[in-house]
């Protein structure tokens, strides 16, 4: 888990696009979904539940956006 990881992850989480959050970080789509895929693979649990255009925090991803905003906030 690395800082740039958790500041896509909140990205993400705030504009809950992908594409959206892609574009404000001025990083490419795959670059955010392949950070998020190994933060997902490193803590063990699905993030988002990806709908067909909506992302939505699943219960543990709200828990782990309070913890990364935390984190960031106190870096």
């Amino acid at each position: 888990m690395n800082l740039l990881g958790l500041r896509y992850f909140i990205a993400i989480s705030d504009y809950r696009s992908f594409t959206k959050a892609s574009e404000a970080l001025y990083v490419s789509q795959p670059t955010l979904s392949r950070q998020i895929a190994d933060l997902e693979e490193e803590l063990g649990v699905q993030l988002f539940e990806r709908k067909s255009r909506e992302i939505v925090l699943t219960p543990i991803g709200e828990l782990c956006y309070k913890e990364a905003k935390d984190i960031i906030d106190k870096c």
